[in-house]
């Protein structure tokens, strides 16, 4: 089962960019969603609780998120949703992760400029001036979720540790805690 999630927060970390073994460029950041609500005692908002998310995007996505996001903007993800267990160092957790589909600036703190690209990469072509359902069929198609690679390429990811998006094998999902 796929769980399609969407998350208002802000950009917690640099977005860092890499490539998966096939060379599908991903670019990976956490995303911080404080939730407020108004405290009628004090007559004022307050935070509440944060939740972290890992996210990755990949292609063409993850190369405008790099060339778009910075730490702090306020911005909307939607993805596919993935909770993971993790064991470093004797201590254990929950990772809650997020593989992008669509990422957006949140126009309600801010405005941006939208500037167009072309597909300009051979890894495209088969797609460009296809339907949106047709595109997001072949992405779908094309991209393993477990190990990050393309359908066609599935070794490991050399130079990028995306430890976080792997989930051990059997793992059950605990409490999140945050890192």
């Amino acid at each position: 089962m796929i769980d399609t999630v969407t998350i208002v927060g802000r950009v917690a970390t640099d977005p860092t960019h890499g490539q998966t073994g096939g060379g599908a460029p991903v670019t990976n950041f956490r995303l911080a969603s404080t939730h407020r609500r108004f405290d009628n005692a004090t007559q004022a908002w307050i935070d509440a609780d944060t939740n972290w998310f890992s996210v990755a995007a990949f292609r063409q996505l993850g190369e405008h998120a790099k060339a778009s996001l910075r730490t702090g903007d306020s911005v909307i993800v939607t993805g596919r949703l993935r909770i993971r267990t993790w064991e470093s160092n004797g201590k254990q957790g929950t990772s809650v992760d997020i593989i992008a589909e669509a990422i957006g600036h949140d126009l309600r703190w801010g405005t941006t400029a939208f500037l167009a690209r072309s597909r300009a990469t051979p890894s495209d072509a088969g797609t460009h001036g296809a339907t949106p359902e047709a595109r997001s069929a072949d992405q779908e198609n094309d991209f393993d979720t477990d190990t990050g690679a393309d359908a066609d390429d599935h070794r490991e990811l050399p130079d990028l540790d995306l430890s976080w998006a792997e989930a051990p094998a059997g793992a059950a999902a605990t409490s999140a805690t945050a890192h």
